[in-house]
């Protein structure tokens, strides 16, 4: 079983960007959080970070047909990205959303998810934390099909 972890703009700045809201942890931890956390789930995972909205895209499409299972923190395309939806419509896989912060809490603008239209399931507000829930939950989804 194998996972692909896309994170999209920004994400690669965590520990420098408003801290106060994403915490002081930098993206190699979060790395190190998704590394733990595939290993307890048993599952191989490739990670995918970028800022740009076509690359993300770009590896959603290149999964088709090699990747099991997709958990993926679109940022702020999270918002704003009809291309990334229908890209995981397009794919097929399944997909967990995460956010390290509590979108439902913030900002107006930030409430909307069009991922979620295609997520078994959005994890929003638990830090780090959330990501290791996503993975483990993306597993104990694929092995009950």
């Amino acid at each position: 079983m194998k996972f692909l972890i896309i994170n999209g703009p920004n994400l690669n700045m965590l520990g420098i960007r408003e801290p106060h809201i994403y915490g002081a942890q930098n993206y190699e931890a979060l790395l190190g959080v998704i590394d733990s956390a595939c290993h307890e789930a048993g599952v191989e995972y490739e990670t995918f970070q970028s800022n740009h909205e076509g690359a993300i895209v770009d590896k959603i499409q290149e999964a088709y047909g090699k990747i099991d299972g997709i958990v993926i923190n679109p940022a702020a395309y999270t918002h704003t990205s009809v291309a990334i939806l229908d890209a995981l419509k397009t794919v097929s896989i399944p997909t967990f959303e995460v956010h390290i912060s509590d979108i439902s809490t913030r900002e107006a603008f930030r409430q909307h998810s069009f991922v979620s239209y295609v997520a078994v399931e959005t994890i929003a507000g638990l830090g780090f934390e959330g990501y290791r829930q996503a993975i483990l939950k993306l597993k104990k989804h694929l092995e009950s099909k």
